[in-house]
């Protein structure tokens, strides 16, 4: 060995260890291996693996009939009623509610679902007061075209705007128990209540509530109609 060569020995151990050192001290930097799973920081190797949210399910449709309100049947206070004359009657009628009642002063008689006025044909809001009464009314706008074997040939039509088939005639519609409230013909009478207004104009009412209603008001009865 030259004398050079012995010379640089410290210097070449020095490198090494040097190297060796830093090599030791790089190594968790490393970039992992290709396809290696990098380890979770702060969690145990043998920790459970958490559990996956379960997905939602969508709930089942509805059928038409089960997305229509059904509206609360008629309540009638019976010790009240058999107080009540029509002098002592007024009635009120609540559109957001679609329910009539019939009240002695502040006291509720009879509180009963209705039909309202749909959209185009509301039913007017304010203060009316009774101003007909009929038990066995018929429209003289809605009805049906009827033949001359009593046929229904056409139905729910309007004499204003739609013209009799050849061999028909109109007949309007059944309102019995009818309390006129406005001169265009809306009043308050027996109809049919799907559980939303649908009337054209007219306050629809059970029969057994129309009939009460119509046995306990006058011709001036007040009727407040609340929008």
């Amino acid at each position: 060995m030259t004398a050079p060569l012995i010379r640089a020995l410290p210097a070449i151990v020095i490198f090494f260890a040097i190297t060796a050192t830093l090599g030791a001290q790089l190594l968790p930097l490393r970039r992992p291996i290709r396809g290696a799973t990098p380890p979770v920081v702060g969690v145990s190797r043998n920790a459970a693996p958490r559990p996956q949210p379960t997905p939602m399910r969508a709930a089942p449709m509805r059928k038409p009939g089960e997305l229509i309100h059904r509206p609360d049947p008629i309540h009638i206070d019976e010790a009240i009623l058999a107080q009540l004359t029509p002098a002592d009657t007024r009635v009120l009628v609540s559109i957001p509610k679609q329910r009539a009642y019939l009240m002695m002063g502040e006291q509720i008689v009879i509180d009963a679902p209705v039909s309202s006025g749909k959209r185009g044909h509301e039913t007017p809001t304010g203060s009316f007061s009774v101003r007909e009464k009929d038990p066995d009314h018929h429209s003289s706008l809605y009805g049906d075209f009827i033949d001359a074997r009593d046929r229904i040939v056409r139905s729910g039509v309007s004499a204003q705007i739609d013209s009799a088939p050849s061999g028909t005639h109109f007949v309007g519609a059944t309102m019995k128990w009818f309390m006129r409230l406005t001169d265009g013909g809306v009043g308050m009478h027996v109809g049919i209540l799907p559980g939303y207004p649908a009337s054209h104009g007219c306050v629809r009412m059970p029969s057994q509530a129309a009939e009460l209603f119509y046995s306990h008001v006058k011709i001036g009865t007040p009727v407040e109609v609340q929008p």
